[in-house]
């Protein structure tokens, strides 16, 4: 499937899931996740970093996409949208692994930027409830590695933990928001 194909389907799979097709939102981020991993281990090959870190980065791309779903216009393609968040959230990795002037030209990720962002203050409140459903220690997980930002090294120095339990527990936790999520939008 060429890429205009899939963004397309991706743009369908949105538009049904903003309309409360929690199906249609799972197929979205079952179809683009892989998509995502590998512009992430594109880009931390070329850093020299270990591509073992990317897979943290792509789950903080799904969770940003969840939570900035609101921000995307079913009237405008998806691909750029998509683009500017996968962008920031790698130059965002980059960073934090002491790449001061990090950067991640936009064409590696996808050909345009064209993404807006609204002020909203629903989906900080629709986290927190979601967030408050998680076991305490997938709760800790997600706030450390997907809103302070920390890498899973950080994160498990934090909470005591191996990285491999980091990076097991953000991942279920992950798989259980958007789950959560899944029920109540049905």
């Amino acid at each position: 499937m060429n890429t205009a194909a899939r963004e397309m389907q991706w743009a369908m799979w949105m538009r049904a899931a903003s309309g409360g097709d929690a199906a249609a939102y799972r197929r979205f981020l079952e179809d683009v996740a892989p998509y995502l991993r590998a512009i992430a281990r594109r880009r931390f090959f070329r850093s020299g970093r270990p591509e073992g870190e990317a897979e943290d980065v792509v789950q903080e791309i799904l969770l940003a996409l969840h939570l900035k779903r609101h921000t995307w216009d079913p009237d405008r393609p998806i691909g750029p949208w998509l683009a500017a968040i996968t962008r920031n959230k790698l130059v965002d990795a980059l960073r934090r692994g002491g790449h001061a002037r990090a950067q991640v030209p936009i064409e590696e990720v996808m050909d345009s930027l064209a993404a807006q962002d609204r002020t909203d203050h629903g989906p900080a409140q629709e986290l927190d409830r979601l967030l408050g459903r998680l076991a305490d220690r997938q709760r800790a997980v997600v706030r450390a590695v997907s809103l302070e930002g920390a890498s899973a090294r950080e994160a498990a120095a934090q909470l005591k933990m191996t990285e491999g339990a980091v990076r097991v527990t953000l991942h279920r936790a992950l798989r259980t928001l958007a789950a959560l999520y899944g029920r109540d939008a049905a």
